[in-house]
């Protein structure tokens, strides 16, 4: 149980009576016990006190025990966490990744997009206070999760995402133009996008250099990453005799990306494995906070239950006591 809270915790002061009840039966202990006079207690053992006269001190014991519980029990006992908003310090951020057949290339491990993903995720899972949204791109852009704070939706939503899932191509400026739109209400004091592509822009109705422009325009800084080894990298063809990899060159737009990333204050960088992938993010990972409002919501649970049920017992037990080994005659 968690920070006991109680839902009438008023009710408390009842337990008050308690001492004027022990003060009662202190004082008349021993007028609730027949006696008898005698003119001399000569012959008579001193040492008379029996069990029974510890369990009739029990007894008492068990019904104080047994009203305490119950008032406790009527007070309402709950189980809680603290129910809050807070500041947390964090920034809101867009991954705006390439998912064209390029992507499949065999130059990183298992290939690009899958390389891209798991480093992504580890980026994600590393930044619990920043709001972050997931913007896919091929020849076509939509988000695939706005931003937001529950980091374990966005990370399942990352691992489903596969080459094919939208007409292929590389629309650049579609990508980043998609991300843009879901920053440019923030209220955070430092938005960022993260870019990743492995080819040139060859599709889509808005060109990078636009989409960097309204990027600029809502403050938007945009580090823009290019995958891709030098020279050659094997790509998966498709031929009559199944699928099969095929050295073909890599081509990525560097100017572009670098013209989009010093227009917005970003910086761009070169990923030709999967160190260095790694490394481009831990770097990325050392941005500027900005303070973002997170909301704590908690669960109350009733815990009186527990009381009522050993108040139970207990007044069995006191119940069993007189009925048996202190048991009276009438």
């Amino acid at each position: 149980m968690n920070n006991i809270t109680f839902a009438n915790p008023n009710l408390l002061y009842l337990l008050l009576i308690i001492i004027p009840v022990i003060a009662w039966y202190v004082i008349n202990h021993k007028r609730t016990h027949a006696s008898i006079q005698v003119s001399t207690i000569k012959g008579i053992g001193r040492n008379h006190i029996t069990y029974k006269h510890i369990l009739r001190h029990v007894a008492f014991a068990l019904r104080l025990m047994t009203i305490s519980l119950i008032i406790i029990a009527i007070a309402r006992p709950q189980s809680t966490l603290s129910w809050k908003n807070q500041e947390s310090e964090g920034i809101d951020i867009v991954l705006a990744l390439d998912i064209s057949s390029s992507m499949l290339a065999r130059d990183f491990e298992p290939d690009r997009l899958e390389a891209a993903k798991d480093l992504a995720i580890q980026f994600i899972a590393g930044r619990r206070n920043d709001r972050i949204g997931l913007v896919v791109f091929s020849g076509e852009s939509f988000t695939q999760c706005p931003l937001t704070t529950d980091h374990s939706v966005l990370i399942n939503l990352f691992r489903d995402i596969q080459s094919g899932m939208i007409e292929d191509g590389t629309a650049i400026g579609m990508g980043l133009a998609t991300s843009v739109s879901r920053l440019k209400d923030s209220d955070a004091k430092s938005k960022v996008i993260i870019l990743l592509t492995d080819g040139v822009n060859n599709q889509g109705a808005i060109a990078p250099a636009t989409a960097a422009e309204l990027a600029q325009t809502f403050g938007i800084r945009v580090y823009t990453i290019g995958v891709g080894t030098e020279g050659m990298a094997p790509y998966p063809i498709q031929t009559p005799f199944g699928t099969q990899l095929r050295n073909m060159p890599v081509e990525i737009d560097e100017e572009t990306l670098q013209e989009i990333a010093n227009n917005t204050g970003g910086e761009y960088f070169r990923a030709t494995d999967n160190d260095k992938l790694k490394q481009i993010y831990e770097q990325i990972d050392q941005l500027e906070k900005s303070k973002i409002e997170v909301k704590e919501f908690s669960q109350k649970d009733e815990e009186f239950l527990i009381f009522v049920l050993i108040a139970a017992l207990l007044l069995l037990s006191d119940m069993i006591l007189r009925n048996t080994l202190l048991r009276q005659i009438p």
